[in-house]
C-alpha cells in the first residue's frame, strides 16, 4: 500500500525560506512521478511542481518558477520542495502526490496523496 507522509510546514514571514518533505513507502517508485500541489480555503487544488523519480525531469508552475525547487533522495525515498522568497500568496496546505509515468500538472492524474502540511506566510 502506497503511503505518502508530508512534513516541514509552518508559519514564516514573507521573504523567508522553508523546505517541506514527503516520505514515500509501500512501492518501488522508480517508474513514478511525484508532485506537489497546494490548496487554499475556497480554492481548487493547484499544481506547484513535479519530478520524475527516474531521470529527475522536473516541472514547475509559473507562479513558483525561480523560487521553488523540487528534488528527490532515492536512498531515503523522500521528495523535497525547497521554497525561497515566500509570499503571503503561497499560504496553503501543501500536498504530496504520486502517479505512474511522467510528470503531470493535473491533480486528477495522480493516484496517491498524502495528508498535507500547512504553510502559512505572514506579511
Amino acid at each position: 500500500q502506497v503511503r505518502l507522509v508530508e512534513s516541514g510546514g509552518g508559519l514564516v514571514q514573507a521573504g523567508d525560506s522553508l523546505r517541506v518533505s514527503c516520505v514515500a513507502s509501500g512501492r518501488t517508485f522508480s517508474r513514478y512521478a511525484m508532485g506537489w500541489f497546494r490548496q487554499s480555503p475556497g480554492m481548487e487544488r493547484e499544481f506547484v511542481a513535479a519530478i520524475r523519480w527516474s531521470g529527475g525531469t522536473t516541472g514547475y508552475a509559473d507562479s513558483v518558477k525561480g523560487r521553488f525547487t523540487i528534488s528527490r533522495d532515492s536512498a531515503k525515498n523522500t521528495v523535497y520542495l525547497q521554497m525561497n522568497g515566500l509570499k503571503p500568496a503561497d499560504t496553503a496546505v501543501y500536498y504530496c502526490a504520486a502517479r505512474q509515468g511522467g510528470i503531470h500538472t493535473t491533480s486528477r492524474e495522480y493516484d496517491y496523496w498524502g495528508q498535507g502540511t500547512q504553510v502559512t506566510v505572514s506579511s
